[in-house]
């Protein structure tokens, strides 16, 4: 069975779309049997009801023409994912969904994301800057007409680039997300250390205008980060949260395991590892 990704990007490759200006999001909802109507919601910020073969899609109306692009993306994603029910949906924000348990949203989260962004589009246009910061991700979601927000989570999921992407409050770690092939032996820190641009930013209202060098052990838990540096840059988000994106130094990948971070139960091969045999690796 092809991955919520995988079907969306199918999907757009059934309308031989060349340009991010061809991704007409209403009119491949309408091909799919969804008619979207935009209309002023409370509670929530779409609905999707279906019966048979055709749906209606309500969408709460945003002066953010991204957020109603994703939002619809998200609907079209319920649709093809989870036929059969109905939802309603809070979608202007993704980042809600990431720090949640609610597997069918994240679901048409990524579906969506792929539909605005499918990778043959959008690998391309991050490939021509390297390594982005948020101003040039602002210039790619003005492209694709999406949010920086899901712009920047789809850049982490298009795994070329070894990126974290995270976001904290006064209260600390929300939610992160790393790129596929980053070692998950790296632990964010639980709270944000002072010596970050993100703290200075959260705390003293500082802007951080450009990815900037840091040492690593001002971002990971594990013992033998400060061996190593980051590129670090942050802007407000939602919420009074700041979302950062931390670029990983190449030596980062290639560190071997780290027995000695976080509550670990299995090893890097998905192996059980009992209390006992993790002290014995001590």
């Amino acid at each position: 069975m092809n991955t919520a990704g995988e079907r969306a990007e199918a999907l757009v490759a059934e309308f031989g779309i060349e340009t991010p200006g061809e991704l007409e999001i209403e009119a491949i909802a309408f091909d799919s049997g969804v008619e979207v109507v935009y209309e002023a919601m409370s509670g929530c910020e779409a609905s999707l009801v279906g019966y048979g073969n055709r749906a209606i899609a309500t969408i709460n109306p945003s002066n953010i023409r991204g957020r109603e692009r994703f939002s619809v993306g998200h609907e079209l994603g319920h649709w093809h994912l989870h036929r059969g029910r109905s939802f309603e949906c809070r979608v202007d924000d993704p980042s809600a969904n990431l720090s949640s348990d609610k597997t069918l949203e994240k679901e048409a989260d990524t579906f969506a994301a792929h539909l605005l962004m499918p990778s043959a589009l959008f690998k391309p246009a991050i490939a021509q800057i390297g390594q982005p910061n948020f101003q040039q991700l602002a210039k790619v979601a003005d492209e694709f007409e999406t949010s920086v927000m899901a712009t920047t989570l789809r850049l982490v999921g298009l795994n070329t680039l070894e990126v974290i992407v995270a976001c904290y409050n006064e209260s600390g770690l929300r939610w992160y997300l790393p790129a596929l092939d980053v070692p998950r032996r790296w632990f964010l820190k639980d709270r944000l250390d002072e010596d970050t641009f993100a703290y200075d930013l959260l705390h003293n209202g500082k802007e951080c205008k450009a990815l900037g060098k840091q040492s690593a052990d001002a971002w990971f838990q594990n013992d033998d980060a400060c061996n190593y540096e980051v590129r670090e840059q942050c802007i407000g988000s939602t919420g009074h949260t700041v979302l950062v994106l931390l670029y990983l130094e190449s030596a980062m990948m290639d560190a071997s395991f780290d027995w000695d971070v976080g509550n670990r139960k299995y090893n890097e091969h998905g192996s059980y590892v009992s209390r006992r045999d993790r002290t014995n690796r001590r």
